[in-house]
């Protein structure tokens, strides 16, 4: 109840005090952009910071960097194995090809990796299809090569991806790891989604950070997702929403204090296995591991960022208004991660063993994201005119009020900088189209112009939803809602 609550009583109270104390309130809203100015400017050179960094690992041979590094610890890079996991649900046979294309083309010896399509057994046959072709393909690509199906009939389950890859991890388990005697701490296990493009270096990037991690048992690995495989169908409001996620994960990669899994990650199987792999009651598993690592080792754990990309699809749909339905289940379910927020409370009250600083720090970071993300875009575009509305005629003879739309809309202006300049990187990070001439690039800009908009639509809305649904409890409780995807393929829907 603890993030809805908050976020709706943030909301009531800003309105109940713009038509009691209407004064307050525009103050209170000043400094508040103010506040906002000086965060976007912080976010910003963050996020300046992660593009230079991503550039450089992006160019950096990784395989010649392990090769040259030799034994670490007694561990070379051959000695680590590779459990990769790909759950899928009905994804086109197109789209899962791509995958295993981008896969197979890695540089790291794929002898070392163990290759998992996992797929759902309510997919039905098709699926089991699709599955069987990418097998039929690719099986001889990797060291071992393994389809799943996850039942359909497993009681307390959410049908989802958490449930999907903890079946599929403890199959491979059973069927290589263990058979096969690979030693669980030398297993490296990856989960991506069906549509994720992997450059060739990735799986070496993965491994040097590994074996030179100062805790690297105690940790996890998080790539930045790149949500522009099909940026170029993405219509203008899709292709800000794709960017906006993109350039937030590449900001909290440069604030590791910050960092959870998201998505795609990596770990080591040894502690998967010891916290029971992903939960598969809950929607966001993958934030949530990094908290069952947390609590099972008293604190004792993070998320070491690796600065290079994976690429994934943009949420597009082959009809326009489609497209804004999936969006905003995309967004719900992504906000439905505050689900983790009484995990994380109830964690930290029984865990005596996690140290109180530690315990606040995370507390409010936790909580404050999921708070702003509910609510900043509504104070700031919205609810700054609410004195002016409805604070009564005492207040409009006031100069304050004659000049807070003024005040404010200066702020917002110099503030609208951090929109240029995330509008300049996504020209930098939309990759090569055979179809791009020099007079599209002005437009792509112009498209950031949608971003108060969509901050709005598709941020605090669909947030405010899913906590809303967590404070009215067990009956509006959310499921997994797979994102549909759809790319063009040879002139083709897929």
């Amino acid at each position: 109840m603890v993030p809805g609550g908050l976020s709706l009583l943030t909301l009531f109270l800003i309105v109940i005090l713009s038509w009691q104390f209407p004064v307050f309130v525009a103050i209170f809203i000043i400094a508040f952009d103010t506040y906002w100015l000086f965060k976007t400017i912080f976010l910003s050179l963050h996020l300046r910071s992660s593009f230079k960094t991503m550039r450089e690992y992006k160019n950096t041979s990784w395989l010649e960097k392990l090769k040259t590094l030799g034994e670490v610890r007694g561990v070379s890079f051959l000695d680590i194995k590779h459990l990769i996991i790909f759950p899928m649900y009905k994804e086109s046979y197109e789209i899962v090809r791509g995958t295993f294309e981008n896969l197979k083309s890695s540089n790291y010896p794929k002898e070392k990796f163990i290759v998992v399509l996992g797929i759902e057994e309510r997919a039905g046959k098709e699926a089991e299809e699709t599955a069987e072709k990418i097998k039929a393909e690719f099986d001889t690509s990797f060291g071992d090569f393994l389809i799943t199906k996850h039942p359909s009939s497993i009681s307390g389950e959410i049908q989802g991806k958490g449930s999907n890859e903890t079946w599929a991890a403890k199959e491979a388990q059973r069927l290589v790891i263990d058979p096969k005697k690979v030693p669980y701490e030398r297993t490296l296990v990856s989960v991506f989604d069906i549509d994720t493009s992997l450059k060739e270096e990735y799986f070496g990037c993965l491994t040097y950070h590994f074996l030179t991690a100062e805790h690297k048992d105690r940790s996890s690995y998080q790539p930045i997702p790149l949500f522009l495989n099909n940026i170029y169908e993405a219509p203008a409001f899709a292709r800000v929403i794709a960017f906006s996620a993109t350039f937030w994960h590449m900001i909290q990669q440069s604030r590791p204090e910050r960092l959870t899994t998201f998505s795609s990650h990596s770990m080591p199987f040894k502690a998967l296995h010891e916290v029971g792999f992903w939960e598969t009651n809950v929607v966001s598993e993958d934030s949530r591991i990094f908290w069952q690592c947390f609590m099972h080792y008293n604190g004792d754990w993070r998320v070491v960022p690796l600065f290079y990309p994976v690429s994934m699809d943009a949420n597009v749909a082959p009809t326009f208004w489609q497209t804004l339905v999936n969006q905003y289940k995309q967004q719900r379910r992504w906000g439905y991660g505050a689900e983790n927020v009484p995990y994380i409370l109830y964690g930290f009250i029984r865990n005596k063993k996690i140290r109180s600083r530690i315990k606040w720090q995370w507390g409010f970071n936790v909580i404050e994201s999921f708070h702003s993300w509910a609510t900043n875009s509504l104070i700031i575009f919205s609810l700054g005119w609410l004195p002016i509305m409805i604070g009564g005629s005492k207040f409009h003879s006031t100069v304050l009020s004659y000049n807070l739309p003024q005040i404010t809309g200066f702020i917002m202006t110099l503030a609208s900088v951090g929109i240029v300049s995330s509008a300049l990187l996504s020209i930098l990070l939309l990759p090569t189209h055979k179809e791009m001439r020099v007079w599209h690039y002005p437009l792509y800009v112009l498209h950031w112009f949608l971003m108060p908009i969509t901050l709005i639509v598709f941020g605090a809305f669909p947030a405010l939803d899913a906590q809303i649904r967590l404070l009215l409890g067990q009956r509006f409780k959310l499921g997994f809602w797979i994102t549909p995807k759809f790319r063009e393929v040879s002139g083709k829907t897929v």
